[in-house]
């Protein structure tokens, strides 16, 4: 079985509608880790970011709500600087046999 690469994303948003808002921020909970208020660090592979995307594009109005995805490669990742409270999300490492 191939193995599939997970890559680092960071995933923002501004909202206008108080309930789209709740909503994105409830599907990015089941993906990644929030580390502000409108601000997840996420652990996918491809084909998951794929689904988060779609699912978080159909409950955002393009006309008045923002959405933004960045992708970092490891050595990206490895730079990043947290001052104050919290950590980089960070990939567990799981073994399934």
């Amino acid at each position: 079985m191939p193995i599939k690469r997970v890559m680092f994303y960071i995933i923002s948003y501004d909202i206008s509608d108080d309930k789209r808002r709740v909503r994105l921020a409830e599907i990015l909970k089941d993906f990644g880790t929030r580390v502000q208020y409108s601000v997840f660090e996420c652990l996918l592979t491809e084909d998951q970011f794929l689904v988060l995307l779609q699912r978080l594009r159909s409950h955002i109005d393009p006309a008045t709500d923002s959405l933004r995805c960045y992708r970092l490669c490891q050595g990206c990742v490895e730079e990043i600087i947290v001052e104050g409270r919290g950590d980089v999300t960070r990939e567990e490492n799981v073994y399934i046999w």
